[in-house]
């Protein structure tokens, strides 16, 4: 951790229940022609009408894209042929991340005209993005990867040559988040589970990042503290459901800042290949591995770097998370692996021989891990550690 550091661009970001009423105005703010890029959650919603009306009633026509899974280049590509020419003055994206990093992505090119694999971190040529973008509204729907608060868009490509990569700038920073816990009422629980994991993830690889800072420590330690305990209430429908949703919109939105600042770790850099070659979402396989990351992270550092900072930044996680403040050094970390592996199975995270990944699929999922989320990982793992990691999450 350094006590030097820069925050990178964020959006402006509005927080809280029924926010999202401002969405109609804040489109009649850029122009008077919308494209907007949903998962299919909000489409069959009421809100949908609500938003109709409230655009006609602005003169404000629009466009619409529907993103089904997780965004390829081809239907960024395609989305950009299909409305550049249109005039689209503003963007908003409203779903869950993929929905977002879509929106993100053709706000991005819609202006620009090439193609989103010349930008492609470590795919393509890597041309220097010069934008403009198109002004970007997000508008999440699912708590888990805080997409509304990052330059990254995420694209995969699935199958034998397949690969998920970002396509990232400031530009692409959102203009505004708005960021409405109502929204995320139709959540069904196994999305709560796979979104929540995600997110408790993102915090923790911040927190604990090469990168890591004390703006981003104290963000994430905070929004850990909120959610912990309320995570469960909303995903078994408990008396304090609501209160969950809330604090679960305002923990995702959290990790996308603390990301953005700080960058990941191990199981970020593993889930990279793992959904790339193999149909697992995003969620499910932090869920899997995030455990077995953090317990083999400590092990590595208590054999290899003892003096790592890293290994105090864990204790105080186990704390946190286990809820006993007394807990110290070995003690403390032995809490926060309990409790992360209490949870995978509380969650029913499944093991990856379920998504058709099998012991020969190892030697090339760690030869694919060492993208940039690995780059920043506590410390530096070793293909051996990286394969017992994923060996012993094969059956779940």
């Amino acid at each position: 951790m350094t006590d030097k550091f820069s925050i990178a661009r964020l959006p402006r970001i509005v927080f809280g229940d029924g926010v999202l009423a401002q969405l109609p105005d804040l489109i009649a703010g850029y122009g008077r022609n919308a494209l907007f890029v949903t998962g299919g959650f909000f489409r069959n919603s009421e809100r949908w009408d609500w938003l109709k009306q409230e655009l006609a009633a602005r003169n404000i026509g629009f466009e619409h894209v529907k993103v089904r899974g997780e965004p390829s280049p081809k239907l960024i590509d395609e989305a950009v042929a299909q409305f550049r020419d249109l005039g689209i003055d503003c963007v908003v994206g409203i779903g869950g991340g993929s929905a977002l990093d879509a929106g993100k992505a053709i706000a991005g090119l819609l202006r620009v005209g090439n193609s989103v694999m010349d930008y492609l971190e470590g795919v393509g040529p890597e041309l220097p993005y010069d934008g403009p973008a198109v002004p970007f509204i997000a508008c999440p729907t699912t708590a888990g990867t805080g997409s509304e608060a990052t330059k990254n868009a995420v694209l995969s490509q699935h199958g034998p040559n397949g690969f998920k990569k970002s396509f990232r700038d400031e530009r692409l920073v959102p203009e505004y988040a708005l960021v409405d816990p109502e929204l995320l009422a139709s959540c069904p629980r196994e999305l709560i589970a796979a979104n929540g994991m995600d997110c408790f993830t993102q915090l923790i690889e911040s927190y604990t990042s090469t990168k890591a800072n004390p703006f981003t420590d104290s963000l994430a330690l905070g929004a850990i503290q909120r959610a912990r305990d309320v995570f469960f209430d909303w995903l078994n429908d408990g008396p304090r459901a609501a209160a969950g949703r809330n604090a679960m919109a305002y923990a995702a939105l959290i990790s996308g800042i603390c990301l953005a600042q700080t960058g990941l770790g191990a199981v970020h850099g593993l889930a990279s290949p793992l959904g790339a070659f193999h149909p697992i979402p995003h969620g499910v396989a932090c869920g899997c591995m995030v455990g077995v990351a953090t317990e083999t992270n400590i092990a590595a550092m208590e054999a290899r770097e003892p003096q790592n900072p890293a290994l105090e930044k864990y204790s105080e996680l186990g704390r946190v998370l286990s809820g006993n403040r007394h807990l110290k050094g070995a003690e403390a970390r032995a809490a926060l692996i309990g409790t992360l592996n209490n949870w995978t199975k509380r969650l029913c995270m499944p093991g990856l021989l379920n998504f058709g990944i099998h012991g020969d699929d190892i030697p090339r999922l760690v030869a694919n891990a060492r993208g940039s989320s690995m780059k920043t990982n506590p410390i530096v793992l070793t293909d051996q550690e990286l394969s017992a990691m994923l060996e012993s999450r094969l059956a779940g």
